[in-house]
């Protein structure tokens, strides 16, 4: 028992000094490539090995034949496992370059594609992660280039629509300062008319840079749904008179909900603002409320005659307007649906259209409130 604690100890420390030796080498080389430190693993363990058969035959007094035999064959183990390392180190490193590559193709704006050799699985993970990355940034590049785009017909449509009103009041006011008008009163209820236009604009823009920018605060708070829609129409109501449409809303539940009063009460003023507008005289725009499931749905049906149906994936984008049919001169810059989108989703709702029977139904899903 005592010679193989002895033939331990000896082992341990000659393969001890081994693996310092090796340490050592893997900290000065850990900057090298990954193939000298696979070689250098496989000489540590290669000559740990040996500098404990060494220790264990000299304490042993083996014969120079049998010491020349052992040293023989770990010599041999020693080079077929440096060529190993060494092979295989090669391998991971054309993986290891192709990555690379592919990474800076990635990084200057292309796709990432993964590397074709067979490649050991922590760089297969790796390539997946990237490749995922990458269509996440392929489609954040392709929402980027949408924004953009909307953004420059924004800044066009506002441009617009911003000059005919201003050059009418640019009118009008040199009209009045020459003193050429025979009714000032009309004059200056014309003004005032294109001032609130403006000045609704003004406010629509300001509303929908706060969506953008994140910067929409909510103090929500349970309110019926019921009270919110009799508000809206309410408040609708001289413009559908001025209109000649009609407000239904007998179908709206009492049911409840955790919302921003203030912002829900814009949410609902836009859509049936919309809804008037496109809707022929006579004709007529129902409200409804209900509860589905864990959610409250409000719809709001328009006789407007339908939206084509390539155009529906568009009605809240910033901008839209539709068609001609759909474009009425007090329209707006077309941002009011955009609103409507933003602050429905700040408030973890959604908001569709569907085109029915003679106009299309805008819908806003909302979380019911809990009990």
């Amino acid at each position: 028992m005592r010679d193989l604690l002895l033939i331990a100890l000896y082992a341990f420390l000659g393969a001890a000094a081994a693996g310092l030796l090796g340490a050592l080498a893997l900290r000065l080389l850990r900057r090298r490539s990954i193939a000298v430190s696979l070689a250098v693993v496989a000489a540590v363990a290669v000559g740990a090995m040996l500098a404990g058969t060494l220790a264990v035959a000299r304490a042993m007094f083996l014969s120079s034949h049998d010491l020349t035999v052992v040293t023989t064959v770990v010599a041999m183990a020693a080079a077929v496992s440096l060529a190993t390392a060494l092979l295989l180190g090669r391998q991971v490193v054309v993986i290891c370059r192709d990555l690379a590559r592919s990474a800076r193709r990635f990084g200057e704006g292309g796709t990432f594609t993964a590397p074709g050799a067979t490649a050991p699985a922590e760089l297969r993970a790796l390539s997946r992660e990237l490749t995922a990355t990458s269509e996440l940034l392929t489609a954040a590049r392709e929402r980027e280039r949408a924004l953009e785009t909307s953004r420059r017909e924004l800044v066009a449509w506002i441009s617009h629509d911003l000059r005919t009103p201003l050059a009418g009041l640019r009118a009008m006011s040199e009209a009045l300062e020459d003193g050429v008008v025979t009714d000032p009163a009309r004059y200056h209820r014309q003004i005032r008319t294109e001032v609130d236009r403006l000045n609704s604009m003004v406010g629509d823009l300001f509303e929908l840079s706060r969506i953008h920018a994140g910067a929409l605060a909510l103090t929500t708070a349970r309110v019926s749904m019921y009270d919110l829609v009799g508000d809206a129409l309410a408040g609708a109501d001289p413009l559908a008179r001025e209109h000649g449409v009609r407000l239904v809303g007998n179908r709206v539940a009492a049911v409840p909900v955790e919302v921003d009063g203030k912002e829900m009460t814009r949410v609902l003023a836009n859509l049936l603002v919309n809804a008037i507008r496109h809707t022929p005289a006579d004709g007529t725009v129902a409200v409804a409320a209900e509860l589905r499931a864990d959610s409250v749905v409000l719809s709001v049906t328009d006789g407007c005659g339908g939206i084509p149906e390539s155009d529906l994936p568009n009605v809240f984008d910033t901008g839209w307007r539709g068609t001609a049919a759909r474009t009425p001169s007090p329209a707006g810059a077309g941002l009011g649906l955009a609103i409507v989108r933003g602050i429905v989703e700040a408030h973890a709702g959604r908001a569709a259209v569907h085109n029915v029977t003679g106009g299309c139904r805008f819908e806003v899903t909302l979380p019911a409130a809990r009990s």
